[in-house]
């Protein structure tokens, strides 16, 4: 996933019915203690932190992470996942790029977001019974 400078980005993450009351969060790789940037809580659909928020969607199985005004720092290595207690957690990895915006011109062909209209990535939902991320071929990347 490609970011401008100053712009905004959006991960979509996808799972199973059996995950929709449980924990969702995004964490910088690896994702070890002090590791969650934000998370849902029971009833918190939407938390912000700074410059990041997520929103839990349980309708569409669904929860979105949106970072906004990206810097050049904020690239690196990124997790959506469910907490899963007495379990590993399942996550998902995203390898998030923050290009700046003289550099947009000379790349017309990545894929990058403006405060406008961030990019969104959709990634696999993740299989209730073996707590190993699994694409559900049912699920159209959107």
């Amino acid at each position: 996933m490609t970011g401008i400078v100053g712009g905004s980005m959006s991960v979509e993450c996808q799972y199973q019915e059996a995950f929709v009351d449980n924990i969702k969060y995004w964490c910088k790789h690896p994702c070890v203690s002090p590791w969650k940037i934000v998370e849902t809580r029971e009833s918190e659909r939407e938390v912000r932190r700074g410059r990041v928020s997520i929103r839990d969607c349980p309708a569409s199985l669904t929860f979105t992470v949106t970072l906004e005004s990206l810097r050049e720092e904020d690239a690196g290595t990124y997790g959506c996942g469910i907490y899963v207690p007495l379990s590993r957690d399942p996550t998902f990895q995203v390898e998030v790029s923050v290009i700046p915006v003289s550099m947009t011109t000379t790349s017309p062909k990545r894929s990058t977001s403006t405060p406008e209209s961030p990019s969104t990535l959709a990634v696999p939902t993740w299989s209730a019974v073996s707590g190993q991320e699994a694409p559900d071929p049912s699920q159209a990347h959107r």
